[in-house]
């Protein structure tokens, strides 16, 4: 049986990342499996608009500016940002607002 080693992850972006991005979803094909810290760094090169709303200045991490979820769950009930993608996942991006 040979096997097909590409790892295809659904980005979908919501809110503010949706109006940057100008649609709701990216399909991102990967080599392998790939971390979702990995995968942030591949969509930043991609749509580097995204880098300002989407990654905390300060800490260089998507994750005070975000609500990230794989396949449903949030991702500190996971491995954080090396939660490893497989093919077929989904990854969904809601951005959250800070207010002072």
């Amino acid at each position: 049986m040979k096997r097909d080693n590409k790892t295809n992850v659904t980005m979908r972006f919501l809110g503010v990342l949706r109006s940057i991005i100008g649609k709701n979803k990216l399909t991102i094909k990967f080599k392998g499996a790939v971390t979702l810290k990995e995968a942030v760094k591949e969509i930043i090169e991609k749509v580097p608009r995204l880098e300002r709303t989407l990654i905390d200045p300060h800490l260089k991490d998507p994750r005070p500016n975000t609500l990230i979820l794989v396949n449903e769950k949030e991702i500190s009930v996971l491995n954080g940002l090396e939660t490893i993608l497989k093919d077929g996942d989904e990854v969904v991006f809601i951005p959250t607002l800070h207010a002072g």
